[in-house]
């Protein structure tokens, strides 16, 4: 049975979508309309089939990892993914800050670090290997590490309270990672996925275009998409794989950050291609490929602040406009009796667990993605 028949049901209700619709209409008609948050109120009361959506406890993860790739000298001298966890775990990162600040759970999870990591409260040790190879001369890991990397982000989604996950990835190489993912999986041009702006020099983007683009020959016949994932990408994206896998089986909201996020989703939406009925896109830069990837999935992040950040710092502030649409469908007052949550009968969709995972794994379709819109 296909995964997305047995695990993750899609989220299209019209019934359900019109009541919330004319639920939000009334409310208009004394409160005045609110633009942008109403089409996301609709979202989210479809994502929970319900007329009084309620978010809680939401949480931020944050997977890292080091990719082999970047021996072929495409960044800078002195870059390190274990700075960059050290940063955010001491709060130095405006991430963490916001996060503490918006009552967001922060967790970090070693996927794939090149080098180890001393204990921390908010710092998951989950490493599948101490980085991936080289795409360029051979696969970044094996299928059998991209399995158990999805596995882990399973197991670690799983465990999360609440019903709100905002997913998002660190690591040098992952933005090049990522872009080899998406490229092949939905074949578009590498150069529209990794080249990140017009500050990149004609011999940095000639270097770059040329490593990515002997990777994507060297594996020129690989399609199916855990495979595309060994061979190019890097442990975290194959464990944001696993953690939204779950997070869509429980009917949770997943908040994508990032280019390494919209690699993730996409392989994702191969397993099972209802899990993007549950995601609303957010953005923490600038990065052109970004543009591309959501193009992919017919949408736009929530919001467009300019930043150059670390991804999932966009996340963070997203979160108390995507609160706040729930809370105009449950919180403000109606002015008539309490009713029913839902309309019609509620989609049975038993959680993912790890014990479904080989059903996951088996169950991988070879079709293309089919992108859809990230609004009702």
């Amino acid at each position: 049975m296909a995964v997305q028949r047995s695990l993750i049901a899609p989220t299209n209700h019209p019934r359900l979508e019109e009541a919330l619709r004319q639920k939000l209409h009334r409310r208009a008609e004394t409160a005045g309309s609110l633009g942008e948050l109403e089409p996301l109120a609709v979202r989210l009361g479809l994502i929970q089939n319900t007329l009084k959506p309620r978010l809680k406890s939401p949480q931020l993860l944050v997977f890292a990892g080091d990719h082999g790739i970047v021996v072929e000298g495409l960044t800078p001298p002195g870059d390190s993914t274990v700075t960059q966890v050290l940063h955010l775990l001491q709060g130095r990162l405006p991430m963490a800050v916001f996060s503490f600040i918006q009552g967001m759970g922060l967790t970090i999870v070693d996927a794939g670090l090149a080098e180890p990591m001393n204990p921390h409260p908010s710092l998951l040790q989950r490493k599948i290997g101490f980085g991936t190879r080289n795409a360029k001369v051979t696969s970044a890991m094996s299928v059998d590490q991209a399995h158990a990397a999805i596995r882990a982000g399973m197991e670690i989604g799983d465990t999360l309270s609440g019903n709100a996950l905002a997913c998002a990835a660190i690591g040098i190489g992952s933005q090049e990672s990522a872009a080899l993912v998406i490229s092949r999986l939905a074949d578009v041009p590498v150069r529209d996925l990794g080249v990140s702006g017009p500050d990149i020099t004609p011999e940095a983007e000639r270097k770059l275009l040329e490593v990515l683009e002997a990777a994507l020959a060297r594996h020129r016949d690989v399609t199916d998409p855990v495979e595309v994932l060994a061979a190019f990408g890097g442990f975290e994206i194959a464990m944001l794989v696993g953690a939204m896998l779950v997070a869509a089986s429980k009917r949770h909201l997943i908040m994508v950050d990032g280019l390494p996020a919209c690699a993730a989703l996409l392989v994702a939406a191969r397993i099972a291609a209802p899990v993007t009925d549950y995601v609303v896109f957010c953005r923490s830069h600038s990065h052109q490929g970004l543009d591309h990837a959501l193009a992919l999935f017919r949408a736009s992040a929530l919001l467009e602040l300019g930043m150059e950040s670390t991804d999932g710092t966009g996340a963070t502030l997203a979160w108390p406009l995507i609160h706040s649409a729930a809370a105009l469908l449950t919180e403000v007052a109606e002015g008539d009796e309490p009713g029913a949550t839902n309309v019609g009968p509620a989609t049975s969709t038993p959680s993912v667990s790890p014990a479904d995972i080989p059903t996951l794994e088996a169950a991988v379709e070879e079709a293309p993605v089919v992108a859809q819109s990230s609004r009702p």
